[in-house]
This record gives C-alpha cells, sequence and structure tokens, in this order.
C-alpha cells in the first residue's frame, strides 16, 4: 500500500517470499519524471531501508526509479520473521548465503518491472559487501555500482574489530563512529527498527566469515564504478576503499572506477553534515552515465 511519513516520498510496501519461505518486505518509488533508470538500493547491517529518504527523495526527483528492500532479518522483514526486535539482525535459516540469494530474488523482480532501463546497485556498507558479491556472481544483471561505506573483503583490509575505538571515553554512546553529528546515533538508538550489536555477534564468526572475497577476476564486462567513503569511517576507510578500488581494475576489467573520500566524515556519509554535497556528487555521477531521457 502507499505510504509516506517516515519513508519520505511516497513509497508503495511491496513483498516477495525467498527460497526458505522468509517474506521479505521492500518499497517501490516512482520517479518524479520521465524514467531513465533504476536504483537497488541495498542498506547496512543493523538498520532498514526507509533509513534513506532524504537520498530516495533526490533520486526519484533526478528520474530513477529506487527498490530498496529490508534484508533478511532487518527492519520491517525481521519483525515479519523474529517478531520481536531483540532478534534484529539475525539472518534466519540459510544464514549470509540466503540474505545473498534474498537480495539476487529481488533484482531479477526490479529486472522484470523495468525492461529496457538500466539497472544500478547502490549498496551502503554491509549492502556494499552484498553488492560486491551480486556483482561477483551476475555481472551481466548490473550496469551500473555504486558503494558507499565500503572496504575490500579481506583480512587487513576490513575492520574486525572495534568500530567506536577511535571515539573512546567515558561519555561515549558506542554509535559515534556512524556519523560526526550526535543527532544520527540518537536517532539511530530510539529506532524500533534497528540494533547496535556488531555484525559478528548478529551474524556469528562461520557465516561472518562469508563475507570475505576479492572482486572475480576477469567478469569480462566493464562496469562503472563509484566509490564513496568518509575520511574517518573505521569500517574499511579510504586505503581500504583504494584497494577495492585498484582489485576492480587489475582484476576485474573495470575501466570506469571513481573514487570520491570526504574528508571529516565517518561512515554513513549520506547523514553527514555535507550529505547535501554528497548526494549532489552521486546524481552528477549518474548524470554523466544514465542521461535523462526527457
Amino acid at each position: 500500500m502507499p505510504t509516506s511519513g517516515d519513508a519520505g516520498p511516497l513509497a508503495v510496501e511491496r513483498s516477495f517470499t525467498d527460497a526458505h519461505d522468509i517474506q521479505i518486505v521492500f518499497d517501490a518509488y516512482a520517479p518524479q519524471t520521465t524514467a531513465r533508470g533504476v536504483v537497488q538500493l541495498l542498506h547496512g547491517v543493523g538498520e532498514h531501508a526507509r533509513r534513506y529518504a532524504a537520498l530516495i527523495s533526490a533520486l526519484t526527483a533526478a528520474g530513477f526509479a529506487v527498490y530498496a528492500d529490508d534484508h533478511r532479518g532487518h527492519g520491517r522483514t525481521g519483525m515479519g520473521h523474529h517478531g520481536e526486535a531483540a532478534k534484529l539482525g539475525q539472518l534466519g535459516p540459510g544464514g549470509h548465503r540466503a540474505a545473498v540469494d534474498a537480495v539476487w530474488l529481488f533484482t531479477q523482480l526490479i529486472a522484470a518491472e523495468n525492461t529496457g532501463l538500466p539497472l544500478i546497485l547502490l549498496g551502503h556498507s554491509w549492502g556494499s559487501f552484498l553488492a560486491q558479491k551480486l556483482v561477483n556472481a551476475h555481472p551481466d544483471a548490473y550496469d551500473g555500482l555504486i558503494l558507499s561505506g565500503s572496504s575490500l573483503l579481506w583480512p587487513g583490509a576490513l575492520n574486525a574489530g572495534d568500530l567506536n575505538k577511535p571515539w573512546r571515553g567515558k561519555d561515549a554512546t558506542g554509535l559515534e563512529w556512524l556519523a560526526t553529528d550526535p543527532a544520527v546515533a540518537a536517532e539511530f538508538a530510539a529506532d524500533p527498527l534497528t540494533t547496535d550489536k556488531p555484525l559478528a555477534q548478529l551474524f556469528g564468526i562461520v557465516e561472518a566469515a562469508r563475507l570475505y572475497g576479492k572482486p572475480r577476476k576477469n567478469l569480462g564486462r566493464d562496469i562503472p564504478t563509484l566509490l564513496m567513503v568518509g575520511g574517518e569511517d573505521t569500517v574499511g576507510g579510504p586505503r581500504s576503499v583504494h584497494m577495492l578500488a585498484d582489485a576492480y581494475r587489475s582484476r576485474s576489467g573495470f575501466r570506469d572506477v571513481t573514487t570520491l573520500v570526504y574528508p571529516g566524515d565517518r561512515h554513513e556519509i549520506f547523514n553527514e553534515k555535507d550529505q547535501a554535497e554528497v548526494r549532489a556528487d552521486l546524481l552528477a555521477w549518474l548524470d554523466k552515465h544514465y542521461p535523462s531521457r526527457d
């Protein structure tokens, strides 16, 4: 049914069922002008798709349809599956592989409903890790790749420790790593559909280890790629994201790879104080690669 409220732009809430009979809830947003492309938005761990209202508004205003799901165990999907907030973030039967497979099912649904339009995969944090897995497995399905708060998924590049370490102190909330604006952490903590439990605790060590893996060699397709990262992001940070960019060039054969670093920003660049600049940079990149059809 159509909704607005916390979703920002008008959303149509829908669902599909994955291979384990888990109902995956998603929102579909129509563009405000003639559609020139479709963005599949993948949120991060412990959160949900409706935290991206400002970004979705900018994308639909620019002529992009947006599809955004609450992944396995997360948000509305997780509440429907688990029935209690204490279990949010737990992936359920099939673990991480099932979570990846469910997002791939979502891609196929989106493609079937938008024949002839370019499909751009936009993932933040864990969503960017899911995106890396999907591009490795199905490179022909995607016409563009945008990763924010990402990392090369390799030991020594991906931070598996305390993400809030630089901001430890007696008054620390433990969520300072998200953004420089304390209101972002406060809103995250107050949201009934989020959890601040660490990824390894939510997934378990074995399932968390399934995150690891480099961009596949010789993907056979040059997918335009944009990597965006805060200068103070503790998940991977600029060093790791530059390593990821180099891997896409040297291993996958991508020639069109752009990396943007935002000095002073932390992990959630779309919620940072300079978020308008971040969105403008994203839209400029999209304008260059997917021109308006008007």
